[in-house]
């Protein structure tokens, strides 16, 4: 993906602008009277809710008492660059906003644990995959919107195969491999590129069985992103029907590491689970 990716730097400029007022010894209520706006807006700017100014920046920079005009520098830049069109200027709409932030977290991430229960996961899908599921999941899209859904996807995938790709591990309901998504045909051509990806270095693969019977997640998929920079904090994505999600605090995210541990114990490992892709396989070319 070319440019600049808007979240990330959204996110670190947040993490910097919260800890350089901790630093000052501020509260939010204490900035906020100082840059003359409300109290939300500071909180907002500090959680990556919206964009900031450079003006702003430089204002709070001041407020904070930061010296180190290079660091001045580098913030400014950061919201400058926190600001531009990004994804969607790159991919044109895809139907709904929350994605390009998804896509903005996907690529800058340096580790992506991910549990998909009743379908594959985007990174491994086939274009034909990723177009029958895409349809069944939204019948009335349009046949433009569709088309650059799919090839925004198949873009997203470039990114297990650069240099310096992410640990990808993700676990797999026995559920996702036995539904029919297009055709047979498909489903076979599908799992194969499952068996291939699923072998690299860098990806991990585990599938739940149905003899695993309940599990911790079972009813609540999700894509977990760790990031290289310390100062930002782990993020959750989760989707429903009707909203996404994205958690940090603390204790959200608890809770989903200890899923990631449960999901471990119960899952087959990742040598088991690719004998099960190709015993999955080898139903679908019989049928």
């Amino acid at each position: 993906m070319a440019g600049t990716n808007v979240t990330l730097r959204r996110r670190q400029l947040a993490s910097r602008l919260r800890e350089l007022r901790h630093a000052a010894d501020l509260t939010v209520e204490q900035a906020a009277e100082e840059l003359l706006c409300s109290p939300a807006k500071i909180s907002r700017m500090e959680t990556a809710q919206r964009g900031v100014s450079q003006r702003d920046v430089r204002d709070l920079c001041r407020i904070y008492r930061v010296s180190d005009e290079n660091l001045v520098r580098q913030l400014m830049n950061w919201a400058r660059e926190s600001r531009l069109p990004g994804l969607r200027q790159e991919y044109g709409d895809l139907g709904y906003d929350a994605i390009y932030t998804f896509m903005d977290l996907e690529a800058a991430a340096s580790s992506i644990t991910e549990l998909q229960i009743n379908y594959l996961p985007a990174l491994f899908q086939t274009e034909e995959y990723a177009r029958a599921l895409i349809r069944g999941l939204l019948p009335g899209i349009e046949q433009e919107v569709l088309e650059r859904r799919v090839e925004a996807r198949m873009s997203r995938q470039n990114l297990l195969l650069r240099n310096d790709p992410p640990r990808y591990w993700t676990f797999i309901d026995e559920a996702a491999l036995r539904r029919v998504t297009g055709d047979p045909a498909i489903m076979e051509a599908q799992l194969e590129r499952l068996l291939v990806l699923g072998q690299a270095p860098h990806v991990t693969v585990q599938v739940i069985p149905f003899t695993a019977g309940p599990y911790m997640c079972a009813d609540d998929p999700f894509v977990m992103f760790k990031f290289k920079d310390q100062s930002l904090p782990d993020v959750v994505y989760r989707e429903s029907l009707d909203r996404v999600e994205y958690l940090e605090r603390p204790n959200e995210l608890a809770v989903y590491r200890e899923g990631v541990d449960r999901l471990r114990a119960v899952a087959l490992s990742p040598n088991e689970s690719l004998k099960h892709i190709a015993g999955a396989k080898t139903d679908f070319s019989t049928t």
